[in-house]
């Protein structure tokens, strides 16, 4: 009987310290949780405050020869949406590919090896790829660019002049995909890794091949992540700075995709920040809220897609 009151004793002294743990562990949550969301709505308060000078300022008050705000923005909107879009196009299947190659097709170690270098990649400082994409890449490309005004001169995108340098948002679009590449990549790899091996097995028992079973149990599975992989992979994109800044050849907006020319929010703030004072310095910072929009909408977008998907996902 003594020995029942203690063990019940102890019980109720471990259940009331795990009681107590989930309550501080739950309260540490939701701090961090309004922590985050404080953050933003101060990052978006600062960005609207300081950008309301340039937002409603006449023509003769702003600063340079591009009339309103919007002449001036909707140029570096379109610069950063192209490099971004043609990262994506590159990274995108690599991605995907590379990472179903080391989850389901790739002996062990040969696919913990693979693992390691793709992660490493994302421990590359920007500025890094920057100054590869210059120096390296971007001659490189030169004798590509003059083949593609060559034989594809007559469509816009390669209309020319080719660029003598290969300091093109061609180019740094094929930089921004190498950096986006690991977090794909990587995603991609954990998400193909949790499917169900019952879905598998099922598959294979059914006679389909390897690549049948992925068609059938690991993409509808996937999918939502896969989204979700990408979304993220635009939003660095997005953003980036440093490895834009020292690819690009600055210029006037174009369609020509191997010519000098075309810039994007983050270089221009990244190259005039420095400098700015008054009217100058709230362009650019409404330059960094029409990106804060951008991604925010992005996020938005990933986020219903990835609802809407996941009710038909093979996981469900």
């Amino acid at each position: 009987m003594t020995e029942t009151t203690t063990s019940n004793a102890l019980f109720d002294k471990s259940s009331s310290a795990g009681r107590a743990g989930d309550k501080v562990f739950s309260t540490l949550a939701l701090v961090a949780g309004i922590l985050i969301l404080a953050v933003l709505a101060l990052v978006a308060a600062f960005l609207v405050t300081e950008s309301i000078p340039a937002l409603t300022a006449g023509e003769e008050e702003l600063s340079g020869e591009h009339g309103n705000f919007w002449t001036y923005v909707l140029p570096l909107m379109g610069g950063t949406i192209i490099a971004s879009a043609i990262a994506l196009l590159l990274a995108t299947p690599v991605a995907v590919g590379v990472a179903l190659f080391i989850s389901h097709y790739a002996p062990r170690k040969l696919s913990q090896l693979i693992g390691y270098v793709i992660d490493l990649l994302a421990a590359i400082p920007s500025v890094v790829y920057g100054a590869w994409g210059m120096a390296t890449l971007g001659p490189l490309m030169v004798p590509l660019y003059e083949w593609l005004q060559t034989y594809l001169g007559w469509i816009p995108l390669f209309s020319g002049p080719a660029s003598t340098t290969g300091r093109t948002i061609l180019t740094a679009g094929v930089v921004l995909s190498v950096m986006v590449l690991p977090i794909i990549t990587s995603m991609c790899r954990e998400i193909f890794v949790q499917t169900p091996k019952l879905h598998e097995e099922a598959a294979l028992a059914l006679g389909a091949t390897r690549w049948e079973m992925v068609k059938m149990s690991v993409f509808p599975f996937a999918r939502a992540g896969i989204i979700s992989a990408i979304m993220l992979g635009l939003g660095r994109a997005l953003g980036e700075t440093m490895a834009v800044t020292l690819v690009l050849s600055p210029g006037g907006f174009t369609w020509n995709l191997i010519g000098a020319g075309n810039q994007t929010i983050p270089s221009e703030i990244a190259l005039n920040f420095p400098e700015a004072f008054g009217m100058r310095q709230s362009e650019l910072i409404a330059a960094g809220l029409v990106l804060f929009v951008i991604t925010l909408a992005v996020n938005m977008i990933a986020r219903w897609i990835v609802n809407r998907h996941k009710e038909f996902s093979g996981a469900n």
